[in-house]
């Protein structure tokens, strides 16, 4: 189901909750929710749609998919840089300190833990929605 985008900066500069498997549907609606901005957004949050849980959602250039994943970390960064970025939540644009390759470890969507690296932009939209999990607005 496609759900209304939060604006709220308030709630947005929560920290989320660690996600489980009764959250499923709360991801799905992510993703419904992201393929219906796609034409402007590349990754998103649950508390962009209103659900403060640790779930994020966002197109894979390498895969040319869609991924999903429940309580996100990063165990190791590497390549420090200045990005700008734009958000679908917040108005215009702001710099933001980002690392080129980001090893993740994550859930999927059965509940399976999972680890790989990401790099480039896939790596920098990843920082970008794990920001948005700990409640730290760009």
């Amino acid at each position: 189901m496609v759900r209304e985008v939060m604006k709220d900066p308030i709630f947005l500069g929560r920290r989320s909750e660690a996600a489980g498997a009764e959250d499923l549907p709360i991801a799905r609606d992510l993703l419904d929710t992201l393929r219906a901005h796609a034409e402007g957004c590349v990754g998103m949050a649950a508390n962009m749609i209103g659900e403060a849980k640790r779930i994020i959602a966002f197109y894979e250039e390498e895969s040319g998919s869609y991924q999903m994943m429940l309580n996100p970390e990063i165990l190791r960064q590497d390549g420090r840089y200045e990005a700008e970025e734009g958000c679908l939540s917040l108005p215009g644009t702001r710099k933001a300190v980002r690392w080129r390759k980001i090893k993740v470890r994550w859930q999927n969507e059965a509940m399976q833990t999972r680890v790989k690296t990401f790099s480039g932009f896939t790596a920098q939209i990843i920082q970008h929605e794990l920001d948005h999990c700990n409640g730290i607005l760009i």
